[in-house]
């Protein structure tokens, strides 16, 4: 079997927590930035300052593991199966204290790139 039969790493993420969607993100239905759905976000630098992560909530943990990939904001929410807004917050929190970095793309006449768009719904037509 070479390279092109195995199917995408995927990292072992544990499931994100039962608790109700507005209890993860402390009744907060926008993030404190704008985070487009399709800005990028990443754990690797974060892993670099070798961040604890065991005491940290679930939805947490399973967004810095997840992301040792680079991933778009829509792959994080589909694949943790949270709402769009709840990956959002946490997304966004995560990046204020360090815990992930976020690309966000640039927009041209507020129009997202579309190269960009087409590859993230690649992305999400592969899950």
């Amino acid at each position: 079997m070479d390279q092109w039969d195995q199917p995408p790493y995927q990292p072992r993420v544990e499931p994100a927590s039962p608790v109700r969607p507005y209890a993860v993100t402390g009744g907060r239905t926008a993030p404190r930035v704008h985070l487009a759905l399709e800005a990028l976000v990443w754990s690797a630098a974060a892993a670099a300052a070798h961040v604890d992560m065991s005491r940290r909530p679930p939805e947490h943990r399973a967004i810095y593991a997840l992301c040792v990939q680079v991933r778009s904001v829509a792959e994080v929410s589909a694949l943790l199966r949270v709402p769009l807004g709840v990956a959002r917050v946490v997304i966004a929190d995560m990046a204020t204290e360090g815990l992930v970095q976020v690309y966000q793309p640039q927009l041209e006449a507020g129009r997202p790139d579309v190269s960009l768009l087409e590859r993230v719904l690649s992305g999400l037509r592969r899950l």
